[in-house]
């Protein structure tokens, strides 16, 4: 009688074949990790920028305001000190919108270089380890097909 190809072990034997390269996971993670460290770089540089900004915009604020509050010798003063309060508030405004932009534009373009930059790295890897794992998994075939030729 012929006997039953034992599956089993076949699989078993094959999955042996096929050893799980940890190191492949390692790199992902220092990959992503690295990725992170320099978006949060990014993100970090842009808050410290927008913090001066506000800040320097708080303090000229309370500057004018302070220039603005001051008594005044004739009541058509305190509309002149409220049209010039008001004029540099506006200006002020425009000039910081201008920079918080810049800002933006900024965290826009090096957010952009680093998904690109990771992107290549990625296909580039990705690249080698499908090459390592049919280099791998064509001799593992080799040597399954032959120990089963061999029984």
């Amino acid at each position: 009688m012929t006997k039953t190809p034992d599956m089993t072990k076949m699989v078993q034997d094959m999955m042996a074949a096929f050893p799980v390269d940890g190191t492949a996971f390692q790199n992902a993670f220092k990959t992503q990790a690295a990725m992170g460290e320099k978006l949060t770089k990014v993100a970090l540089e842009a808050a410290e920028k927008s913090t001066e900004i506000t800040s320097k915009w708080a303090k000229d604020t309370i500057a004018k305001m302070a220039d603005a509050s001051k008594a005044k010798a004739d009541v058509a003063e305190y509309g002149k000190a409220a049209s010039d309060f008001a004029s540099s508030a506006a200006e002020m405004a425009a000039e910081n919108m201008a920079a918080f932009a810049e800002i933006a534009k900024k965290v826009q373009m090096e957010t952009v270089e680093l998904m690109l930059a990771a992107g290549k790295d990625a296909s580039e890897e990705a690249q080698a380890a499908v090459k390592k794992a049919t280099t791998e998994a064509s001799a593992a075939v080799k040597k399954a097909a032959s120990a089963a030729a061999a029984k």
